[in-house]
């Protein structure tokens, strides 16, 4: 019993915070429908302000707390409406995804550039000064005062906002735009307002919890902050994105019951070392999955949206389409040429991991592109093509090239299988489970030697078939080309065919496309599998190109983020979307921000920028350009072969704001 009451009384500072996130995480959600996962970049975002003022400028502890939690929190929440979020209102569930994936990265990136700070190994501390003396609670049960802090502003929080939302107009305002932003703009309300003022108070939820989170870490390193939303996420899960109380105690009950564990585990077991940490992860993936109160935020009004424009190659003629291909088959032969001919060794290996990237990357081009669905664990399946190509190759001597097509059919029937369960899901939801599914990936299945946990990992060696080794770049070079060239024609031919047809109709309605009687299960199974299945090939080829497989710069969760996000902001629903992203991913870097003298972060910084110009054209930058260029190419055609103006494609300038899904 003395343990239970210990474990209870360290569980419930920890989930005071995790409520805190909770409760402006849903906040946001109910009165925006904006699934901000930026939430971890703005507690970054005033944790690093606090340090920076407190413990290496040394300035008075309350004064570095108004500036860092009263001050910047709701002022980068403001900045995010205005200038972001308020256009995304009506928005699909992908579009507000990506910009708020696009800010997780750009705000950290930023804070560190202006407050000229790294990862830090001094301990932070809190917001109290002495946090960390201890009273006797009960005369036997030690607290410390950033424990107890922690408690209080959860508690006070809570309290402040439930008396905000009952009796208050500004409250009831708040409710009325939960429920429809246009049709309380016709009761001479000024929505735009109350949604400001909510993200404005949500930020600074975030930014009190970074600040009081912050000494139980290390370092103020932003990968913490991430896992800390995750948790906040998971607590709000409980409460269907929607419930303040609800999502309040399912923040405390998640710490509690992580101290409990802990407590009571044997501290040598699977269970302790792996399940345990995973916690969070377990909680947001059973929640998610058989939690009934799963509501969505939607306005009533949002079917007065046009429709979503068609793919631009849709609407172009013969000539352009013959043109368009000829083109870009003269700029890839000479790319290939200077990477076998012209270009030095070190050239080649960029170009090969630009192929290998944008296999991967076809893999988002599938899922999301031709059946419109999110998927935020791509990585996992590209790291399950990995490790399954190395231990193949270690432990059964398989050829590395027949280990690589093992490891693409073994992520595809684990993409297959992760697709039963989640049948019911789509949208944010089915966002939420995948990501639980890489987080839970990365703790725990990663760990077992069968798949990443031996120390020190094998190496992954280059293909040798007859006469030609692979060893060497040229050749490897080319062996990846053709891999690219062989997955580019499966997925032209799958969206072009039946089952891209039914993926899309799928994609505008899943109970028009069950009334035909196509089946919804087995395009759901599809789509998974086969995009799992290319990115696990890709994630083989990888592991073949670095010899050495490195989790968490290469697979990790934060990472498949990244890529999602840089895919649709060019183009998700094109092959050529996907070997842009590759390009600009592997090739930016080099050649543009290392000649300019630039760091690692400004790669974030435009990634970040790239994401807000995704909030005006969600139907991707190439796209978008693309759509405009051709427009203009196809109007002279038209004029010299005396054809008339109607069979000009559609104006680049009509909305498509929140309805590309």
């Amino acid at each position: 019993m003395d343990g239970f009451i210990r474990a209870i009384i360290q569980g419930v500072p920890i989930g005071g915070v995790f409520a805190l996130v909770a409760v402006g995480f849903v906040l946001t959600y109910k009165t925006s429908g904006v699934f901000n996962l930026a939430f971890g970049g703005q507690a970054f975002a005033s944790a690093a302000l606090y340090f920076k003022l407190h413990v290496i400028e040394e300035w008075p502890q309350w004064i570095s707390l108004v500036l860092s939690v009263f001050v910047l929190a709701p002022l980068v929440g403001l900045i995010l409406e205005r200038v972001i979020f308020r256009h995304l209102r009506n928005a699909s569930d992908l579009a507000r995804l990506v910009v708020s994936i696009g800010m997780l990265v750009l705000i950290p990136a930023v804070m560190k550039e202006i407050l000229d700070i790294a990862t830090v190994v001094k301990h932070p501390v809190g917001i109290l000064p002495d946090g960390l003396h201890p009273y006797q609670l009960f005369g036997r049960y030690p607290v410390s005062r950033d424990e107890i802090s922690q408690v209080v502003f959860a508690v006070l929080a809570a309290l402040l906002l439930a008396a905000l939302f009952r009796f208050t107009a500004l409250g009831l305002q708040m409710r009325a735009v939960v429920e429809s932003a246009r049709m309380t703009e016709l009761a001479g309300i000024r929505s735009d307002r109350i949604t400001a003022f909510s993200w404005a108070l949500s930020s600074t939820f975030a930014g009190l919890a970074g600040v009081l989170i912050a000494p139980r870490y290390t370092t103020v390193n932003e990968t913490y902050f991430f896992v800390l939303v995750v948790a906040g996420i998971a607590a709000a899960a409980i409460g269907g994105l929607t419930s303040l109380p609800r999502s309040l105690g399912g923040g405390f009950a998640l710490g509690v019951t992580a101290i409990l564990l802990r407590t009571y585990l044997p501290q040598d077991s699977i269970i302790a070392n792996q399940i345990q940490p995973a916690l969070p992860f377990i909680v947001l993936f059973c929640v998610v999955l058989f939690w009934k109160d799963r509501a969505t935020v939607s306005d009533p009004l949002a079917t007065v949206d046009p429709p979503p424009p068609s793919s631009a190659s849709d609407d172009r003629g013969a000539l352009l389409t013959w043109g368009t291909r000829g083109f870009w088959s003269v700029v890839l032969g000479l790319m290939a040429m200077h990477a076998l001919v012209w270009g030095n060794e070190f050239r080649t290996t960029l170009y090969t991991q630009a192929v290998i990237y944008a296999i991967i990357f076809m893999s988002v081009t599938v899922f999301t592109g031709i059946a419109g669905e999110i998927s935020l664990c791509q990585s996992s399946f590209a790291a399950i093509g990995a490790f399954a190509t190395m231990q193949f190759a270690d432990r059964f001597g398989v050829s590395v090239i027949g280990g690589a097509f093992i490891g693409a059919m073994i992520a595809a029937l684990v993409g297959a299988a992760l697709a039963l369960p989640l049948m019911r899901l789509g949208g944010i939801w089915l966002a939420l489970a995948t990501l639980a599914f890489a987080l839970l990936f990365e703790s725990v299945i990663v760990n077992f030697d069968w798949v990443g946990g031996l120390v020190p990992l094998p190496k992954v060696p280059r293909p040798l078939l007859g006469t030609i080794d692979f060893e060497n770049e040229r050749t490897f070079f080319v062996l990846c080309v053709v891999a690219l060239l062989l997955v580019a024609f499966v997925v032209v031919r799958v969206r072009n065919g039946t089952t891209g047809l039914f993926l899309t109709a799928m994609r505008g309605s899943e109970t028009a496309i069950a009334s035909i009687g196509v089946s919804r299960a087995r395009l759901r199974v599809t789509a998974f599998a086969l995009s799992a299945g290319i990115a696990g090939l890709g994630g083989g080829l990888l592991g073949m190109y670095s010899s050495t497989i490195s989790y968490s710069s290469d697979f990790g969760p934060f990472i498949g983020l990244f890529w999602l996000v840089l895919v649709v902001n060019l183009s998700t629903r094109t092959v050529e979307g996907a070997m842009q992203a590759a390009a600009g991913f592997v090739l930016f870097p080099e050649y543009i921000l290392k000649p300019l003298d630039l760091g690692g972060a400004y790669q974030y910084i435009f990634f970040g920028i790239g994401a807000i110009t995704f909030a005006r054209h969600p139907e991707g930058i190439l796209e978008f350009q693309k759509r405009r260029s051709m427009n203009s190419i196809q109007r002279r055609i038209d004029r010299r072969s005396g054809r008339s103006s109607s069979s000009e494609m559609p104006s680049v300038d009509t909305p498509t704001m929140g309805t590309t899904s």
